[in-house]
């Protein structure tokens, strides 16, 4: 809440990402920016990957977005970022509007 107080809302989403890394070694928060996710096939690890914004506490991944509403889309990237890792917990913060919108997943 504290980038989107003092930001507001319209920058890209590289402008939060680097705010809220900033924000998190204020308070101390362990995190990983950029977590790479490795992608199972049939028991193939494939070249293909995602990264996910953060990794915070080691199980919470958390995806940053700016845009004007978050949509199926983005919750099935999350969804599978969680099934991906084997993650039981995840968070979309969408900085794209006028009051930042949170929504919370759960694997």
């Amino acid at each position: 809440m504290e980038v989107h107080n003092t930001l507001g809302h319209g920058f890209l989403e590289s402008v939060y990402q680097e705010a809220l890394e900033e924000e998190f070694k204020l308070r101390k928060i362990p995190y990983k920016r950029e977590f790479e996710i490795k992608i199972m096939y049939k028991e193939k690890l494939l070249s293909s990957f995602f990264k996910a914004d953060f990794l915070c506490y080691d199980e919470i991944i958390i995806e940053l977005k700016s845009i004007k509403q978050i949509t199926n889309i983005h919750e099935a990237q999350i969804l599978n970022y969680l099934e991906a890792t084997n993650k039981k917990k995840g968070l979309i913060l969408n900085f794209g509007t006028p009051r930042m919108d949170i929504k919370r997943y759960a694997n």
